[in-house]
């Protein structure tokens, strides 16, 4: 695929994004249809009816994130691909952003594995280039619209080390967990060492105050090992009682604190 394919447009002009209009505050003035929020409504429309229609027949399918920065000599990019790979080859399709680091490993690795290989790109103020590894790309203008696809056809996340846009990817995950809007889905991080910090912030502050349950923590994975990255997903996706009950755990503990 070509480098100068992008839905960047606005971006190569020096204009706005599409999501930063769209969170603009209201004006008074007069301006034409299609640069109304009503004329966008119908616009996200379009994208999700577009994302439903591309990946309607994807099958079994794994999202993975992390890091646009990461680079390919980097030890994360080939696990990456490693994990990809493996999952590939055990017959799931692999999901990522489409750009660069993490999600273009994910892309090869998808390659290596002869699995599907999805990017699902995001207009942003800089350029973003689909990655040369994608089989099925699909453009979103709206970062929400986006996140749902990245979620909708996955049966499990695995989310290597990355930034503000990772962190909100995990956690948005672990929520529609705890709340049982997705059910029997698998969250994997990648990486120990640079995850450490964060599960023991959960345990230490988060947990110690209450302000979630010993269950939500049974939600998260962590290890170093693309194998068993492979096999605890398919464990998960054979065992799914297993892991439905511990999704019901931690969502019955949610309710009741909510409740009380």
């Amino acid at each position: 695929m070509s480098k100068e394919h992008t839905i960047n447009r606005n971006a190569r002009l020096g204009k706005t994004t599409e999501d930063e209009i769209l969170l603009s505050p209201p004006t008074t003035q007069q301006i034409p249809f299609t640069k109304t929020d009503t004329w966008r409504v119908l616009r996200i429309m379009g994208e999700f009816v577009e994302g439903f229609e591309a990946l309607a027949d994807v099958g079994p399918a794994v999202t993975i994130f992390g890091s646009a920065r990461t680079k390919p000599d980097h030890p994360q990019y080939q696990a990456t691909v490693e994990v990809a790979r493996l999952l590939g080859e055990s017959g799931y399709a692999i999901i990522t952003g489409g750009g660069p680091g993490i999600m273009q490993a994910g892309n090869e690795g998808a390659k290596k594995g002869d699995a599907l290989s999805i990017g699902l790109n995001i207009e942003l103020p800089f350029e973003q280039h689909i990655n040369p590894h994608v089989d099925l790309s699909i453009d979103y203008r709206y970062f929400f619209a986006r996140k749902t696809m990245l979620v909708k056809y996955a049966q499990a996340f695995v989310i290597f080390p990355g930034g503000f846009g990772t962190m909100d990817e995990l956690f948005e995950a672990l929520t529609l967990i705890q709340t049982g809007k997705v059910q029997n889905f698998p969250v994997v991080l990648f990486d120990s060492e640079y995850w450490g910090g964060l599960i023991e912030w959960l345990k230490g502050t988060m947990l110690a105050g209450g302000k979630i349950s010993p269950e939500d923590m049974d939600l998260i994975m962590v290890t170093d090992d693309p194998q068993e990255v492979c096999d605890f997903i398919g464990k998960c996706q054979i065992d799914s009682e297993a892991r439905l009950a511990q999704e019901q755990g931690a969502r019955k503990m949610t309710e009741k604190y909510l409740g009380g």
